[in-house]
């Protein structure tokens, strides 16, 4: 299974956004050697747009276009398609839910058989979660402190389209995010032009 192994904080410098989530990525970014000198062309601009999402989902390019072909046969904005279908992956909805602490780490879980989905086990991270689904952490799993301690830390913004039972260790996936409140600093009418060229 291919996946991203590029340094994270060098990505986040480059790409000016805190990306993987941790809270020190971001600390060096002012310093004079990572300053530009130069004015990035629009095609610069456009490129480094999709290049926030492949790092912001732990995604790869063919992965990438293959959502947004799908988002581009949606009803909804393009952009806005493209966004809900990388909210709705396994993974991404983990790390949404708190039981990892990075993009990566819930990548891991779900691919080592850590999760349910409306009671039946799947290690797939892409794996598309429909509304209405439950995920929740397998029984054997919560007796590992690091997941509980994960899950039960009060780190993680509370969004809105996502029900958290810490009782169970689960959570449901309530409905479809608004554009509002998916938390990515992506221009993603930039990525659509990016693909439409």
């Amino acid at each position: 299974m291919a996946t991203r192994r590029n340094p994270r904080f060098k990505e986040c410098r480059r790409l000016g956004v805190n990306v993987c989530g941790h809270p020190k990525a971001m600390e060096r970014a002012g310093a004079p050697a990572f300053k530009k000198t130069k004015k990035t062309s629009d095609y610069g601009l456009h490129l480094i747009e999709k290049q926030k999402v492949k790092a912001y989902y732990g995604i790869l390019e063919r992965q990438l276009r293959r959502y947004f072909e799908l988002a581009s046969k949606s009803s909804e904005k393009t952009g806005v398609a493209l966004l809900i279908l990388l909210e709705s992956r396994l993974d991404n909805l983990v790390y949404r839910l708190g039981f990892a602490n990075s993009i990566r780490m819930a990548r891991q879980m779900v691919s080592h058989g850590h999760f349910e989905v409306d009671g039946q086990k799947v290690n797939i991270p892409s794996y598309s979660v429909k509304v209405g689904s439950t995920i929740a952490l397998r029984e054997k799993s919560r007796k590992s402190s690091q997941f509980k301690s994960a899950f039960l830390a009060d780190n993680k913004a509370k969004l809105d389209y996502l029900e958290r039972d810490e009782a169970n260790f689960s959570g449901k996936y309530a409905r479809l995010p608004l554009r509002a409140e998916i938390p990515v600093q992506i221009n993603d009418q930039m990525v659509v032009e990016y693909y439409s060229k």
